[in-house]
């Protein structure tokens, strides 16, 4: 694996990348490469194997080791302005996706005319578009250059969120009991959209864009997953930064020094009901592990092996798609990007279907979030959290 440079800069967009990588193969006269964006939803900077984390990814670490790591990749710091720039090409304010004097911004305004989604870039270079996931841009998908989407709207639940769509048009609704893992569904139509783009359309290069909600809130996962990650995070988040600041250094050549929690950092917004349901074992600040009670330091460490185990299924998912790519013989000649829309999140609420302290956590009855300290751990070595501009809101993978 490459290692790390601090004057190794990305193209100012990732848009830029896949569009400029495609016409210029096109100018040579070699195949256009197929085009595959995967985003994960406030993945944190060292949360993946291949960033220096103890999450199991070897999907993703394998696309590290082939391809390459970038130690300067910034974003937005949320999640309508990264995904509108990376759709776009545009910074956020341009289009309407974030606040300034003349825009209403925060996700209100609608892009100008002008402003092209990269499906309608590619369509114009012969590419058939296909979106599975979160969307978070505004107007209907297939009026926005893709042929196909399956679009999840919501992200208050893991276990069949509500109000999906298939090409813009509602999905019938799920019952909660249902169990279906969104991570999986998410894979599914992605995987299914490939699959009929190459029997109907074998002679075209396809983008495919691939947006997980994972992990971002509430902490839902499969409870295989989180079996396997019961108890590793018992010796709490001051001894996971130093581990994983100790990896990165040795692995990625990242030097400096890890700055101390401070305990007057909490979520970027205040639900004081929220913190009543979810009872003593919550912390909303960046305390010392050793302070805690020892209900509040299983509770906590429970949260962190939920935090895992989403990003663990978000790698196997990664892995199915990338195995259908080698069976139908599109890998070699597919360019496969991954990122994050911002750092980890600090945020602790509940919505949603609620909360209920008696479910067993992870499970669709429970509402939990990572809170500022684990989220600290997650986006070690740097400082805060998504909805800032320090280090650990806008640099992800």
């Amino acid at each position: 694996m490459p290692p790390f440079a601090a004057g190794d800069r990305p193209p100012r967009s990732l848009f830029l990348l896949a569009l400029l990588g495609a016409t210029a193969l096109q100018a040579a006269g070699a195949a256009p490469p197929n085009v595959v964006v995967i985003v994960a939803d406030d993945l944190g900077f060292s949360d993946l194997g291949c960033y220096g984390g103890e999450i199991t990814t070897p999907n993703l670490d394998a696309l590290a080791t082939g391809g390459l790591r970038y130690s300067q990749f910034y974003n937005s710091g949320r999640c309508w302005p990264s995904r509108a720039a990376l759709m776009t090409g545009y910074y956020a304010q341009q289009v309407n996706r974030d606040a300034l004097p003349t825009s209403k911004g925060r996700g209100i305004g609608n892009r100008p005319a002008w402003a092209l989604t990269l499906a309608e870039r590619l369509g114009g270079l012969g590419y058939r578009s296909y979106h599975s996931g979160k969307w978070h841009v505004d107007g209907p998908l297939l009026e926005n250059g893709f042929e196909h989407a399956f679009t999840v709207a919501s992200c208050e639940r893991f276990f069949n969120p509500a109000n999906n769509s298939l090409d813009d048009k509602p999905l019938p609704q799920k019952s909660l009991e249902n169990g279906k893992y969104i991570t999986t569904e998410i894979a599914d139509y992605a995987i299914q959209f490939i699959d009929r783009h190459v029997a109907d359309h074998p002679d075209q290069p396809f983008f495919q864009y691939v947006a997980f909600t994972s992990p971002h809130f509430p902490l839902h996962a499969i409870a295989e997953d989180i079996e396997r990650y019961a108890g590793r995070y018992d010796d709490g988040w001051d001894a996971l930064r130093a581990a994983r600041w100790e990896t990165i250094q040795e692995t990625t050549g990242l030097t400096g020094r890890l700055s101390a929690l401070n305990p007057k950092v909490g979520p970027p917004y205040h639900f004081p009901d929220a913190l009543k349901v979810l009872g003593p074992g919550e912390v909303n600040r960046e305390l010392s592990w050793d302070t805690l009670s020892d209900e509040q330091q299983r509770f906590q460490a429970i949260k962190m092996s939920l935090h895992a185990a989403m990003v663990d299924r978000m790698d196997q998912e990664i892995g199915r798609m990338v195995a259908e790519l080698k069976r139908l013989d599109r890998f070699d000649n597919t360019l496969i990007l991954f990122l994050s829309d911002n750092g980890a999140s600090a945020e602790i609420m509940v919505r949603g279907d609620g909360h209920d302290p008696q479910a067993a956590p992870g499970s669709a009855a429970s509402y939990l979030c990572l809170g500022p300290a684990w989220a600290r751990a997650a986006n070690t070595p740097f400082r805060r959290h998504k909805t800032y501009v320090h280090e650990g809101g806008i640099a992800t993978p």
